[in-house]
């Protein structure tokens, strides 16, 4: 499906059509369709733009992610469909590998992911898939499964377009979590450590820019900023934007 720039809803087309596209390519399953739905609802009532909140949150987002020792970004078949190329270039700007990691098991569906990773410019070698011998306590459902080198020894995931019981089990299992979300009052914002209320399609490449700017910051600089950084009321304040408009 072609789109003409001029249509008043082309970017919110183009990027429903990336996730169709996910769906035939079979790297995503039938039912993000239907999470991007609920999304989208949000980013309409929020004017479809990066708020002031959602800018606080990137900055804290870079800064925790450049002090991490092991960060992992976790990849599901949404955000591979939607950017792939902004995840793998963070990937590689941190030096931290992606790991995919779906809700409906399929390992062929994992594996057509890291495909679609590698021809998009990832390098195979920083693809992690979940393993069955190494799990996520506190979790019963197929995102349970991690890996070694990845999640296991993490001390920041990075969870963009994630459930609410995958967060919470991570921060159970003492890891600090950055996520996105556009709803500000689900399980997932109200438990990470740090929630980006916007559309991941205007935040990774801000998220990019920002981490690119920071790595010339020293510590105390990052810690600073994460100091003065409040995740609740940042989500105070995107609900209170949603119910003033």
């Amino acid at each position: 499906m072609t789109v003409p720039k001029t249509h008043p809803r082309y970017k919110s087309l183009t990027t429903r059509n990336k996730i169709v596209g996910g769906v035939i390519k079979e790297i995503t399953s039938v039912h993000g369709l239907i999470a991007h739905g609920r999304g989208e609802a949000f980013d309409y009532i929020l004017k479809e733009k990066t708020n002031e909140f959602a800018i606080k949150s990137i900055q804290a987002a870079a800064s925790l992610l450049l002090l991490a020792n092991h960060p992992i970004i976790s990849i599901n078949g949404n955000s591979a469909a939607l950017v792939p190329k902004n995840l793998i270039k963070l990937s590689k700007t941190l030096q931290c590998p992606l790991e995919i990691n779906i809700f409906h098991t399929s390992s062929k569906r994992e594996i057509r992911i890291k495909k679609f990773l590698i021809k998009k410019g990832a390098n195979k070698n920083s693809i992690l898939l979940p393993q069955k011998d190494y799990t996520l306590k506190h979790l019963d459902s197929n995102r349970k499964f991690i890996n070694k080198n990845g999640i296991n020894k993490s001390d920041v995931v990075f969870i963009p377009l994630e459930d609410g019981d995958r967060a919470s089990a991570l921060i159970k299992n003492n890891k600090k979590v950055i996520t996105i979300d556009l709803n500000p009052m689900s399980r997932t914002s109200q438990t990470s450590t740090i929630s980006i209320v916007d559309n991941i399609t205007r935040t990774l490449p801000l998220l990019n820019k920002t981490v690119l700017q920071y790595k010339n910051k020293s510590e105390k600089e990052l810690k600073n900023i994460l100091k003065n950084y409040n995740n609740k009321k940042n989500l105070s304040d995107s609900i209170k934007k949603i119910k003033k408009l």
